[in-house]
């Protein structure tokens, strides 16, 4: 019942994805006659796979997630959880508020020992390929042995992602041992001894993006605002450059000359196809949807719930976490 777009958009992106994925079984969580009346217009929808349940409440895109937590039990949100905690479901998708979700998801799932809170993370577009940074928002302030958690679990989960020995940065002002504050400083300190993680130093914004790092580490504040100055950034340049192929005769004819490989780098580059950011830490699968993500954008966060269940990533962490956490 969440996002910017609301449940059209969600029953749409659902569908979609049933007919993409034989296998998968879903479950619309919310306001049973709305989305019962939304999947009616699509005909030829299997509903063997699509099942609603009923919830009588919502939370709203502004509400603290002290009222959610308290004050509505029959939220979709809530609701939702119940249904993985209980096993009904292998995960759980939302769009919705992400202090709300990230607050119920604690108490309703709990998380994995030695994990004091869940990070979010997300694939980010670079020149090697990808990097998998964290925190995307859920913690806005971050001690370091938090830092350190967020460190252990992104990289156990680029390697259940097939990165060998993926390496692990801390984003900083500086690369420099003496820059930074002194929760990054401390969480450094903590890498560097830590057991069977390539931990290779601080890393820039520019770093990242280079791909000289696979796994990258920061709070919540600092990762949110990179996240969505890059997602920014991207849809600029590409506005910039229809703008530029569309000026006169002679731009427009090069630009269809181009148009392939404009079309692969948008494709590419896309935020919707690199939407879903999983909260890492939790004893359950749950991604977070941006709320500003359409159809194609929603799919991809079904797809990475996919992909985390066919890896069976909490159970990963769960068997790396004792290890390697100090």
């Amino acid at each position: 019942m969440g996002g910017d777009f609301g449940s059209h958009c969600i029953v749409q992106a659902s569908i979609a994805c049933l007919a993409e994925y034989p296998s998968l079984h879903l479950v619309l969580v919310g306001q049973a006659p709305l989305i019962e009346d939304l999947i009616a217009r699509s005909p030829g929808v299997d509903r063997a796979r699509l099942q609603v349940e009923h919830a009588g409440e919502v939370v709203a895109m502004d509400e603290r997630p002290a009222q959610a937590l308290r004050g509505k039990a029959d939220s979709s949100m809530r609701v939702a959880l119940g249904l993985l905690r209980d096993g009904r479901v292998q995960a759980c998708v939302s769009a919705g508020n992400t202090g709300a979700l990230m607050a119920l998801s604690r108490y309703v799932l709990k998380t994995l020992p030695g994990i004091d809170r869940p990070a979010m993370v997300a694939a980010v577009p670079t020149r090697a390929g990808c990097c998998h940074l964290l925190d995307l928002g859920a913690n806005v302030d971050c001690s370091a042995e938090q830092l350190y958690q967020f460190a252990v679990m992104g990289a156990v989960a680029a390697e259940a992602l097939g990165v060998v020995r993926p390496r692990v940065a801390l984003l900083n002002v500086g690369t420099e041992e003496i820059k930074g504050n002194q929760q990054v400083k401390l969480a450094a300190s903590l890498l560097q001894q830590a057991r069977g993680l390539n931990y290779v130093g601080f890393i820039e914004g520019d770093g990242l993006y280079r791909g000289d790092a696979d796994v990258v580490v920061c709070d919540g504040f600092v990762g949110n605002i990179l996240l969505k100055s890059s997602e920014g950034l991207a849809a600029m340049i590409a506005a910039r450059i229809d703008s530029l192929f569309r000026r006169n005769l002679v731009s427009r004819l090069v630009g269809l000359l181009a148009l392939p490989v404009l079309r692969r780098l948008r494709a590419e580059l896309a935020p919707a196809q690199h939407n879903g950011a999983s909260l890492l830490g939790l004893q359950g699968i749950v991604v977070k949807s941006h709320g500003s993500a359409g159809v194609e954008g929603f799919k991809s966060a079904i797809r990475r719930a996919l992909m985390e269940i066919e890896d069976n990533l909490p159970q990963r962490l769960h068997g790396r976490l004792e290890d390697m956490l100090l």
